[in-house]
């Protein structure tokens, strides 16, 4: 499964960040950092952006919770890096992130 997490997380984060590139380009608001309120526009700027933008926040929220357990539960190491991932590149290549990561830890666990 630690190979499929590994995969996931190498399409979780191309995927969305092709379009965070064409903008990037398009733009000039590179990674959608450099211009933080053009990016809050661009993702309220209609119901249906909003819903998706909220959806995606209360899941991000979701994870940094559930992942902070998870490490705590598993003694897992460097769980900084993969929030930074999360908010750097996006939840699609973070959580698979944290989840490869984790096999490791619980792999070693029931293997005692």
């Amino acid at each position: 499964m630690k190979n499929k997490y590994l995969l996931l997380t190498i399409i979780g984060t191309i995927l969305p960040n092709i379009f965070v590139l064409k903008e990037s380009l398009t733009s000039g608001n590179i990674l959608l950092y450099t211009n933080p309120i053009a990016t809050f526009q661009g993702m309220f700027a209609n119901n249906i952006s909003s819903a998706f933008i909220i959806d995606l926040l209360f899941i991000v929220m979701l994870f940094l919770f559930w992942s902070f357990y998870e490490a705590k539960k598993h003694k897992m190491k460097g769980l900084g890096w993969i929030w930074v991932y999360t908010f750097a590149l996006g939840i699609a290549g973070g959580l698979p992130l944290f989840l490869y990561v984790r096999e490791k830890y619980t792999s070693v666990a029931n293997k005692d």
